[in-house]
């Protein structure tokens, strides 16, 4: 259970109502999930990282998909049960195969694996990979 619990959109105020509309109408959906309904308790918080997120995961020089795989990583990397979840079933959503999934996760354990090998082993940085990099 969410520390404060969750905020409904009926019992939102007009403030967080606003918001939770323009979530529904970008994701052209008509559901708010757990995560805004729990920092909702802070309007600020939920308007700042809303703002934030609809910002950064829209269409860019990455497209949509790929944003979401990237998040599934990070999540995955960070432990977070709920991101992982949420943004698996969005990838899914955007048209993630299962191939890609299972490929996807590969990729996040060699990389925490190396990375931690890396870490342990103290590696020095090779000349070549000091910036400014070659392009």
């Amino acid at each position: 259970m969410s520390t404060f619990g969750l905020i409904e959109y009926q019992d939102a105020l007009p403030d967080v109502r606003a918001i939770y509309d323009d979530i529904m109408a970008t994701r052209k959906t008509d559901y708010i999930n757990n995560f805004w309904k729990a920092i909702a308790h802070d309007p600020a918080l939920l308007r700042r990282t809303w703002e934030s997120i609809k910002h950064i995961m829209a269409p860019g020089a990455l497209d949509s998909l790929t944003k979401e795989m990237i998040y599934i990583a990070v999540s995955v990397t960070n432990n977070c049960n709920y991101c992982i979840a949420s943004h698996t079933a969005s990838a899914f959503a955007k048209g993630m195969t299962d191939a890609m999934f299972k490929e996807l996760q590969a990729v996040i354990g060699m990389a925490n694996e190396t990375n931690k090998l890396v870490t342990g082993y103290q590696v020095e940085l090779d000349e070549r990979f000091q910036p400014p990099l070659h392009r």
